[in-house]
């Protein structure tokens, strides 16, 4: 990570990391009550800015939370910090929560949004991750009902990692009614011995991942059979290829799930060339 000071964005000011602050009154610390979205950046530029944009207001939409700005306010803020901190590859954090007043469980209609913004560097097209492949454990999904909702309620999915991270492997995957419904902070594939391509369908179980709609597009393009529906752990061991979708890790191989080899238990064929498609339009759709 860098370790400069970098520009941050707190309800219209560009101020230091140092200096930038938040009430303790804030509704986002206070109850989790608050959205997010994480937005690419690739060759200084944003991935699939318009499709976040749109998740952010429809999170608004379903908290019933006031619309802080613009879209195009938005990506003025996001170009200006990476301007800003000369960022050339990583990520822009944004979080919108329903903003700081007197503690009560209940809110008042003055409440006004509270909004942040922070780059961060990260090295993403170049994962030793999606080479090697990564190596998940399955949990029971014990999250709140609106998975589709990207809420800052992510206690559960940071305490399933670390469970991940205490047994050596890399990530897990959340599990419920004996089927998979998608990595703690990512969606889940898995490609079948006949070579469909298989992910969970949306509904309110999971989060609707930008990077996974625009890679079922590239997929589709590339005349891969897709299913959309629920697969469960045994059916992910026995597949000859399984892999997630994220923002920020692309498409990223799964090897080994609950100790049990995937495929060949390498990166296999039709991920590596969906992380290499993606990454190859991204750079060409990026603003």
């Amino acid at each position: 990570m860098n370790t400069a000071a970098r520009t941050v964005y707190v309800n219209g000011q560009y101020l230091s990391e140092h200096d930038a602050k938040v009430s303790i009154f804030d509704r986002g610390f206070m109850f989790g009550d608050g959205i997010y979205e994480v937005t690419t950046v690739l060759d200084g530029k944003l991935v699939d800015f318009a499709g976040h944009c749109a998740r952010l207001g429809r999170s608004m939409r379903e908290l019933d939370m006031k619309t802080p700005c613009t879209d195009d306010v938005l990506l003025a803020i996001h170009r200006e910090l990476v301007a800003r901190n000369a960022l050339v590859e990583g990520l822009v954090y944004l979080q919108v929560t329903r903003g700081a007043e007197d503690r009560d469980f209940a809110w008042s209609d003055a409440i006004q949004p509270t909004v942040v913004a922070f780059t961060q560097v990260k090295s993403l097209a170049a994962s030793p991750l999606a080479a090697r492949g990564a190596r998940v454990i399955t949990v029971p999904d014990l999250r709140w009902k609106r998975r589709d909702i990207k809420t800052v309620q992510l206690l559960y999915p940071s305490l399933a990692k670390m469970q991940a991270k205490a047994a050596g492997k890399d990530d897990a995957w959340m599990v419920e009614d004996g089927f998979v419904t998608e990595g703690t902070s990512n969606n889940a594939f898995i490609v079948t011995a006949d070579g469909t391509l298989v992910t969970r369908q949306l509904s309110t179980s999971l989060l609707h991942g930008i990077t996974r709609a625009t890679v079922l597009r590239h997929a589709g393009d590339t005349g891969l059979r897709i299913e959309e529906r629920p697969f469960s752990v045994a059916e992910a061991q026995a597949a000859s290829e399984a892999f997630v979708t994220a923002a920020t890790s692309f498409v990223t191989p799964v090897v080994e799930i609950d100790g049990t080899p995937v495929g060949t238990g390498v990166p296999g064929p039709v991920a590596t060339r969906l992380r290499e498609i993606y990454i190859e339009e991204s750079r060409k759709s990026a603003i």
